[in-house]
């Protein structure tokens, strides 16, 4: 199951560097354009909806890793059991707040195709394929949130990048 996960998050991380190079492809599309008096249309909508792509298909990886954000006032001051039961709480609520958002996510990409949601941009893109990339990110975040909260519950989640020695992560 650990090597499945891994790999879930990696691949994930993989698709977000991807969607970073379709911003990039977007961008010199519409630079070369204006050079040389050709104009794609939809090339700001798709380095749009690939940026999104990115941010949203990164955040397990980053949640992984140890460089998501933490305010660690309290919590770095706290030991043993107050330490863990602060944390397995926090967990809880980033596992029901990530749950909220993968349930909306889904849910507004089932309605934008069931109602046939367009872009009101030119290139008039279906919107729940750009939304796809955000669900399926909010999804595989909740995923990393539970397998965090559980591998606290069970003792075996490391805290090196969660909060102590954070600073390194910043230099």
């Amino acid at each position: 199951m650990r090597r499945f996960l891994d790999f879930l998050y990696d691949a994930a991380a993989w698709l977000a560097a991807l969607a970073m190079i379709g911003v990039l492809v977007m961008v010199l599309a519409s630079i070369l354009g204006r050079l040389l008096g050709f104009h794609l249309p939809g090339t700001d909508a798709y380095a749009g909806y690939s940026m999104a792509a990115a941010g949203f298909l990164a955040l397990a990886h980053t949640l992984k890793k140890g460089e998501h954000i933490r305010v660690t006032l309290l919590i770095g001051r706290l030991q043993g059991g107050a330490r863990r039961a602060l944390e397995l709480w926090s967990l809880s609520v980033a596992v029901v707040l990530a749950g909220l958002f993968a349930y909306y996510a889904v849910r507004l990409v089932w309605q934008s195709h069931e109602f046939n949601d367009m872009s009101t941009s030119n290139d008039a893109t279906p919107l729940w394929i750009p939304q796809l990339s955000m669900a399926v990110g909010a999804v595989i975040l909740l995923i990393a949130f539970i397998d965090e909260w559980v591998l606290e519950l069970l003792g075996r989640r490391s805290h090196e990048g969660h909060g102590d020695g954070e600073a390194l992560h910043n230099e």
